[in-house]
């Protein structure tokens, strides 16, 4: 394959030119993306099998099994049966690190996974969030060149502050999760001691067929506790498997880790002209417009007997739902709705939700038929549908139940800015309103540190100007530290996501 040369527009794999490598195709700007974006599904089909064997992302974490038991009545908003009065579903929790390799230590500055597998009597609901209720970019087709900003040099093989900062200021719609991610909350004292989130917004189908779109929100019973940037990095050197361990010692001792569900739930005619894009993973919906409805307890309460096979080989997919529960026009999701599943047959095989882990409990009849490691077969039943060997298939037509209007003409494009659709209104309050004098200390002390970590010109004035857009004093703060040379050197791991 010959070099690129410099300038040289992109293109696909096959040599054509590319039409877009920031937006993917989409009905309107605020409609769901298409299998008409050639130019997308190869982008991830090719990221999800760049690396052999571990996750892309999230490849080094842990895991354990517990339930779920709803406590209170939200029949009103969903007819999913994990989300009954008084039902009670097994499930798996699997907690990662984004860009570190597998051998990478767990204590270093990054975000958390957050990975649900609801065993259901309707089959397997997979709700994949972090700790963070938002993230970095919210279009699918930027997703690969994020985690790439945050992964390896091509020539050195090092990670770089300078290349995700490139990122990231070139990406302003990052700020706010980028902030996060500098404040406390990027180095959880353990895995017990952080929330969860889905992340994404989702839909909920009622009994009488009434839609609403929803978040949901794990909150820890044990408390929030956060790491130093000493404590992280101190830690990283002595125990590079701390939360791994800790997660499992403290079940072994019977001590089980509790997370308070809620959602918030919009009326689903609502999503059409509230202020702010309820759809755009950047941003989260204010508490003071939809409160948090209780839902109820989530235990971890037994170890996993082999790591490889029980946490491992656990394949998770925001695709995978169940009836009353539906995705949403959020791009992002709907990327991932193809990208995880699609990454799940590269790196585990063809066949992998035959593996025990990821069985669903009920009965299942797939026309998804061989490929290695088939061994749930069908025996000499019919292989096709519609067949006239007495094997049922699904025939339904007509609009679903867990779709939504779309119109408009093919377009590559953002989505359509609303009243409060800026990408550093949400960071900016999160500084100036949720952190208090001690952790905008911190938060400088650590951003600084992070930007003197190789960044050169012109990214370095793009921080620094992007940080004064989420709060001028911050903004100020780090730059003087920066040209004055008394930022500290950042601990290992430090400022990398």
């Amino acid at each position: 394959m010959s070099k690129p040369k410099d300038n040289q527009h992109s293109t696909t794999s096959f040599g054509a030119p590319a039409v877009s490598d920031r937006n993917s195709l989409s009905t309107g700007p605020d409609g769901p993306i298409l299998l008409h974006d050639v130019h997308f599904l190869e982008q991830m089909a090719h990221f999800n099998r760049e690396k052999v064997v571990e996750r892309q992302p999230h490849a080094k974490g842990g895991g354990a099994f517990g339930e779920l038991e709803v406590t209170e009545d939200i029949s009103r908003y969903t007819r999913a049966a994990l989300f009954q009065p008084g039902t009670k579903t097994d499930l798996l929790l699997r907690f990662s690190t984004v860009a570190g390799e597998q051998g990478s230590p767990d204590t270093w500055r990054d975000v958390r996974g957050f990975s649900l597998k609801f065993y259901t009597s309707e089959g397997n609901y997979d709700l994949v969030g972090n700790n963070t209720p938002i993230f970095f970019v919210r279009d699918p087709m930027k997703f690969p060149h994020f985690i790439r900003s945050q992964k390896r040099l091509p020539d050195s093989g090092l990670r770089d502050n300078h290349m995700q900062w490139d990122f990231w200021t070139n990406n302003p719609e990052s700020a706010h999760q980028v902030t996060y991610l500098m404040g406390v909350r990027g180095l959880p004292r353990t895995w017990r001691h952080m929330n969860g989130y889905g992340s994404h917004t989702y839909m909920w189908i009622n009994a009488s067929g009434e839609k609403f779109w929803v978040k949901y929100h794990f909150h820890t019973e044990q408390g929030m506790a956060f790491f130093s940037n000493a404590e992280a990095a101190q830690m990283a050197g002595m125990d590079a498997d701390f939360h791994r361990r800790d997660l499992f010692d403290a079940i072994a001792r019977g001590e089980h880790p509790r997370w308070r569900m809620s959602v918030q739930v919009m009326p689903f005619a609502q999503a059409r002209d509230y202020r702010i894009n309820p759809f755009d993973l950047t941003k989260t919906w204010p508490r003071a417009d939809f409160p948090l409805i209780p839902v109820g307890m989530l235990t971890l309460n037994r170890n996993p007997e082999n790591f490889f096979a029980q946490i491992e080989q656990a394949a998770f997919s925001p695709g995978n739902t169940v009836p009353g529960i539906g995705l949403s026009p959020d791009k992002m999701l709907l990327g991932r709705a193809f990208a995880y599943n699609d990454a799940q047959r590269n790196r585990i095989g063809t066949n992998f939700n035959q593996l025990p882990v990821n069985q669903p409990r009920c009965p299942v009849n797939t026309y998804m038929i061989d490929g290695e490691m088939n061994y749930h077969h069908t025996g000499d039943a019919p292989v096709y549908a519609p067949n006239s060997g007495g094997r049922q298939w699904a025939d339904q037509t007509g609009p679903v139940e867990d779709g939504w209007e779309a119109d408009g003409d093919m377009v590559r494009s953002a989505y359509t800015l609303r009243t409060d659709d800026d990408d550093f209104s949400q960071p900016g309050i999160l500084v100036r309103e949720v952190f208090d004098d001690a952790q905008r200390d911190a938060l400088v002390e650590t951003v600084a540190g992070g930007l003197l970590g190789g960044v050169r010109s012109p990214v370095l004035e793009r921080a620094f100007e992007y940080w004064k857009n989420v709060d001028a004093d911050i903004g100020r703060r780090i730059e003087e530290k920066v040209r004055s040379g008394s930022a500290p050197e950042p601990a290992a791991g430090m400022g990398e996501a």
